[in-house]
């Protein structure tokens, strides 16, 4: 296990991080878990209240185990309450439940909207009693995660109140390349959520895809992808057994730059999208938003671009029936509610027939709603 600086905390932490939200479910489970990944190196654990009953499981495990404390990196997430009081009978319970004196690395669990960022600016806003608790020794550092657009996530970092953030930022999904820069210009711990699986559901890939990308595994090339990146410190392993750690880690100290052939294989992938897509292709521009129907429609199109480019529909399916169903967590309409008002189509540098997209995605992957995994 190779490990990195974890920005401005000066963390020295795996660039494995095992998440424990699947493996929560029964506390033999998250031991055996748990146990296996500190076998294999992995010292940072990250958990939430809102994932079943991990904290308390991970707690019992620190009390019953010969791991050293000092040893082991928490990271827990916390949805804030407009009340001072209450955030901090949170922060306690979270500490009673984890059965210690503190709390390395406490973020908000979703920092997703405008509303969110301007709650961090009001004068009684709850970040005060966070910022409180970490003078009180009881945080070590404060971070947050985030589903937001790039303006929400730039103006967070940059009111200089966090130590980290939690990012989705894959192979499959480089529209937050710029906030990588500004976290690392700004010297944050940079923590990828779910490479795996929000990444693309890599760990049951389509044929196609696994041809384009041998000898390598789909898995593998986006791992490889993220830890080119010296910026990027650690990325989420959501195992729910010990054996779903053992092929991640086979590139636990493969931190290196990319290969000559692994930068091939990447290229090999872009030209089948563009060979297969031809000019329905969608570079992801975002200048079609606004829309007035409130569809997301560059990520309607990016999720059109891999279940058509690269037969990626089951992933495509699963993402595309979160729209009306998550929130802020995942915003915007299906393509469905598209009216052609045709406001999107002078906006469109490569003159796509978004409408004609739209319909075409709704038609491909509407389905039963979908659910955030923690739900």
């Amino acid at each position: 296990m190779n490990y990195r600086r974890f920005g401005k905390t000066n963390l020295n932490i795996s660039i494995f991080t095992l998440g424990l939200m699947r493996c929560c479910y029964s506390e033999n489970q998250l031991f055996d878990t748990v146990n296996k990944a500190l076998f294999l190196g992995i010292n940072h654990f990250e958990m939430a209240r809102a994932y079943g009953k991990s904290e308390e499981y991970f707690g019992n495990f620190l009390q019953t185990s010969n791991v050293n404390r000092q040893n082991i990196i928490i990271t827990t997430k916390l949805t804030p309450s407009e009340s001072q009081k209450i955030n901090k009978a949170t922060i306690q319970k979270s500490l009673d439940n984890l059965q210690t004196s503190y709390i390395d690395c406490l973020a908000i669990h979703g920092i997703n909207t405008e509303k969110h960022y301007q709650q961090l600016l009001e004068s009684d806003s709850y970040i005060y009693s966070l910022l409180e608790a970490k003078q009180e020794g009881k945080i070590k550092y404060l971070g947050f995660s985030t589903h937001g657009n790039l303006e929400v996530i730039k103006k967070t970092i940059e009111t200089g109140l966090f130590d980290f953030v939690n990012l989705h930022y894959y192979y499959f999904f480089q529209r937050n390349h710029p906030i990588i820069n500004l976290a690392q210009e700004k010297d944050l711990g940079i923590f990828i959520i779910s490479p795996a699986d929000k990444g693309g559901m890599l760990y049951q890939p389509p044929q196609k895809l696994k041809d384009l990308c041998h000898p390598f595994t789909p898995l593998e090339l986006n791992y490889r992808f993220l830890l080119d990146n010296p910026a990027i410190t650690t990325l989420s392993l959501g195992a729910a057994n010990p054996d779903e750690l053992l092929i991640p880690l086979q590139v636990a100290e493969k931190d290196y730059p990319l290969t000559a052939d692994e930068i091939k294989t990447f290229d090999k992938v872009e030209q089948s999208l563009s060979h297969t897509l031809g000019q329905d292709i969608c570079s992801q521009c975002y200048q079609c938003l606004p829309c007035p129907e409130n569809i997301n429609i560059p990520e309607v199109l990016r999720l059109r671009n891999l279940g058509v480019g690269l037969d990626m529909v089951d992933f495509a399916r699963y993402r595309y029936q979160m729209f009306e169903n998550a929130g802020h967590w995942f915003w915007g309409n299906k393509g469905s509610k598209c009216t052609d008002c045709g406001e999107c189509l002078p906006k469109c540098p490569q003159n796509l027939s978004i409408p004609n997209l739209l319909r075409d995605a709704d038609s491909r992957f509407k389905g039963s709603q979908g659910r955030r995994l923690w739900e």
